[in-house]
């Protein structure tokens, strides 16, 4: 069985891998660079963060693969790179400013990682509703 993946599917599985990576490197500087510098409450933002930033990168993998088979796949893709700049990324910013007005931008990151969720749904549904030869 191979797989023959267009260049946005190749563009964005990049872009999803890319979050992954950082994830991981943001999870080890917060596990042994931060714990020193600031609060306990903080480092559990940061964790947070980093947690939703690879859940999102790895179900970004799976609708890159799934563009394969329907295109429409890739918008969650979109939707969750949205949700993890605004999401993980407030958090972040939180985490190393003390700003907790950045607090009121994680829940749109959040109802954009919702919105990519649902858009899974809806491809879903509509490739069980299109007909195969």
């Amino acid at each position: 069985m191979s797989f023959s993946f267009s260049s946005l599917q190749c563009r964005w599985g990049a872009i999803v891998a890319i979050q992954a990576f950082i994830a991981v490197a943001a999870g080890a500087f917060g596990a042994h660079g931060l714990k020193h510098m600031v609060t306990p409450q903080n480092i559990e933002w940061w964790q947070t963060a980093c947690q939703y930033l690879m859940y999102h990168s790895i179900a970004g993998l799976f609708v890159v693969l799934a563009a394969s088979w329907r295109p429409s796949f890739l918008q969650s893709a979109k939707l969750f790179l949205m949700g993890n700049v605004l999401f993980s990324g407030s958090l972040m910013v939180m985490t190393l400013t003390d700003l907790r007005i950045l607090g009121a931008i994680t829940p749109i990151g959040g109802v954009l990682y919702l919105i990519g969720w649902g858009w899974i749904v809806r491809s879903f549904i509509k490739s069980e509703q299109t007909p195969t030869n």
